[in-house]
């Protein structure tokens, strides 16, 4: 027997008979033998011995149905008889065919018009009794100027150019609708798509490079390594932006910006306490020139000498012999350092009893100066005049005394 998978339910597919040949001729009853390991997709009618379908078929499941028949005597229910009823499910055609594959492929800049570039072909759940056929063609609703269809009917087809002279720099990639029919009843038709690249290729089309990189970069650099390229320049940059900024930085920074950095002289003081063991002392002098300093000791003793009573002298004016001298030496002096305009002042100091305190007025250490004025003040300034000098004092009391003796003996 045969039906097609689509039978609906209750529907008869076909009819068994049985004859009693006893004397009597006793009616007979109809049953289909049930088998715990088979599904039962079929009913029988006890009486007329009509088989119907029971339950949904399918042909992609199975193709055929073996269903055993009793025919058992109504009289006589030890004697029955089996037969096997063969049931074949035709095939209809519910599933529409889909490409073979997800098709990719690629045509050359340099192709020419009609050429082949790709070989297609479908399947088809649906099982025919006899072998499938299918057909393509483009949609009908859409016409391709770049690509079509040629079904070479043997149920495949190939992707044709229509057209030459592609370039990627205008489109890199195109997509190509193919229209796939069977031929079962109901047809049944789906639509698939190819993705065709535009390639560079060599003069016997073979294939070079896909890559859009390769468009803009012809030395054959990917964007990852374009990228991580402009990400190590950047870096740089940022580097020496942040080098040349903090060099600037410390150029600004002035030999004034701590207490640490004035050269003159420090003396410190404690407001409660007093004598040599409250006395800090920082001399900044070894820190300059020694040959600078012992010169500029030279012109201390010069000024000293031309001028025994600085408390009482008056400001230099320009034409003073001193500054011409001065100037001079340093014009010629190229060890020394630079001036200073924030700690060093040129007359700092002029017509006061403790005399100037600047840098340049303060080479103390193995200047030949006359502190005795120090001594005058009284105890409390020895400690000050010895840093100077430690015995600048004692030569001045004997002095003192040498002299009141040569007074007596006149």
């Amino acid at each position: 027997m045969e039906t097609y998978e689509d039978t609906p339910v209750g529907i008869i597919v076909g009819a068994v008979t049985a004859e009693d040949l006893d004397v009597g001729n006793s009616p007979v009853r109809y049953s289909v033998e049930w088998r715990k390991d088979s599904e039962n997709h079929f009913d029988i009618d006890p009486v007329e011995g009509t088989l119907s379908v029971s339950e949904a078929l399918d042909r992609e499941r199975n193709t055929e149905h073996n269903v055993t028949v009793v025919a058992t005597k109504v009289n006589n229910p030890l004697l029955s008889s089996k037969v096997t009823v063969t049931i074949k499910v035709l095939d209809v055609n519910e599933f529409p065919p889909k490409l073979a594959f997800v098709y990719e492929t690629f045509v050359c800049e340099n192709a020419k018009v009609g050429q082949v570039i790709q070989i297609i072909s479908a399947t088809d759940r649906d099982m025919p009794a006899v072998e499938h056929r299918f057909y393509f063609k483009s949609p009908s609703q859409t016409r391709n100027r770049n690509f079509t269809i040629r079904d070479y009917g043997n149920n495949t087809s190939g992707v044709v150019t229509r057209r030459g002279g592609f370039r990627r720099l205008e489109q890199s990639m195109y997509l190509v609708p193919v229209v796939v029919e069977d031929g079962g009843y109901p047809i049944r038709s789906s639509t698939g798509t190819v993705t065709v690249r535009v390639c560079t290729c060599d003069t016997d089309s073979s294939l070079i490079s896909c890559n859009a990189e390769a468009i803009f970069f012809p030395m054959g650099l990917s964007t990852g390594a374009l990228m991580a390229i402009l990400l190590c320049i950047v870096i740089l940059l940022v580097m020496v932006v942040l080098y040349m900024g903090l060099r600037k930085h410390k150029k600004k920074d002035t030999l004034m910006s701590s207490k640490e950095d004035i050269r003159d002289n420090v003396i410190h003081y404690d407001d409660e306490g007093g004598g040599e063991e409250d006395t800090q002392a920082f001399d900044i002098g070894t820190l300059r020139n020694p040959k600078g300093i012992k010169e500029m000791a030279q012109l201390q003793k010069i000024r000293s000498e031309d001028e025994p009573n600085r408390a009482s002298a008056c400001m230099p004016n320009e034409d003073s012999e001193d500054i011409r001298a001065y100037i001079h030496h340093c014009l010629l002096e190229n060890s020394t350092p630079p001036y200073d305009s924030l700690v060093t002042y040129a007359y700092e100091g002029e017509g006061s009893v403790a005399e100037s305190l600047s840098s340049i007025e303060s080479w103390v250490l193995e200047s030949k100066e006359d502190y005795r004025n120090l001594c005058d003040w009284g105890p409390r300034f020895k400690t000050l005049a010895g840093i100077f000098k430690e015995h600048e004092c004692k030569d001045t009391e004997n002095e003192a005394h040498a002299e009141a003796l040569n007074d007596r003996l006149d």
